[in-house]
């Protein structure tokens, strides 16, 4: 249903039916030779499978006239929480449309959310307490907002495209102990503690970097070896070093 396509279906159902014709409505590119759109273009369509081609382009053109109403009618509404979507979608994964759906499915006014858990877990983006005797039995999802967990996940896979960013690093690290399932709601909740955070003080998303895992790392064990020294008698004075480009 592309414009080429669109004015050769036409074209059809007004009663051409000469391939070459047909094929010189073709103006996009394509990787088909002309020879081939000819062969592809040639055939037979009797009288009442035009009738029924023009019914179907009927229903189609009515369905998008639809769909355009109700996008209209949904941007008018949407625009007191013009500035909130906007901000969203400085965040990987998210677009105007997806943006526009998290808005509407949690609001902006995160105070009814006190932490951004308790939007996780209302979301339904992490398992449910199934525990007995100190074991968890089962680590399937909690029931939450089905259509909020399903476009997170949607934009989950979307943001992990995203190279040298931490969604992208994330995934990786998960994905090899816990499978991408597994992994990419694992992106997917703190991706929403992020919209939690971007609503709640009104601020534009800020990646945490591909080696944001790795700096993590390092502070833990500068904290553990420090906390050993000062065990032993020691103070211990921590200065960060600027970072120096040994020659080869």
């Amino acid at each position: 249903m592309g414009q080429s396509g669109r004015v050769v279906l036409d074209a059809l159902a007004a009663g051409e039916d000469d391939p070459g014709k047909l094929a010189d409505l073709v103006r996009t590119r394509v990787r088909a030779s002309r020879a081939e759109l000819v062969a592809a273009l040639r055939g037979r369509l009797a009288s009442h499978g035009r009738l029924l081609l023009r019914l179907h382009l009927v229903q189609a053109d009515s369905i998008d006239a639809a769909i355009a109403a109700i996008d209209q009618e949904v941007a008018q509404r949407l625009e007191p929480f013009r500035d909130a979507v906007t901000r969203l979608t400085t965040m990987p994964g998210l677009s105007h449309v997806s943006a526009s759906v998290v808005v509407s499915e949690i609001g902006f006014d995160m105070s009814r959310f006190p932490t951004p858990a308790h939007l996780v877990s209302w979301a339904g983006l992490c398992p449910r307490n199934d525990e007995s005797a100190g074991k968890r039995r089962s680590t399937k999802l909690r029931h939450g907002a089905p259509w909020l967990k399903t476009l997170l996940v949607q934009a989950a896979w979307a943001a992990v495209r995203v190279k040298a960013s931490y969604h992208n690093a994330l995934f990786h690290r998960l994905k090899a102990r816990r499978g991408p399932k597994k992994a990419i709601v694992a992106v997917a909740a703190p991706m929403l503690t992020a919209i939690h955070v971007m609503l709640q003080r009104r601020a534009a998303y800020r990646d945490l970097g591909a080696d944001h895992f790795e700096r993590a790392q390092q502070q833990r064990l500068a904290h553990r070896l420090t906390k050993k020294l000062q065990q032993l008698g020691f103070d211990v004075v921590l200065t960060q070093r600027a970072s120096t480009t040994v020659p080869c």
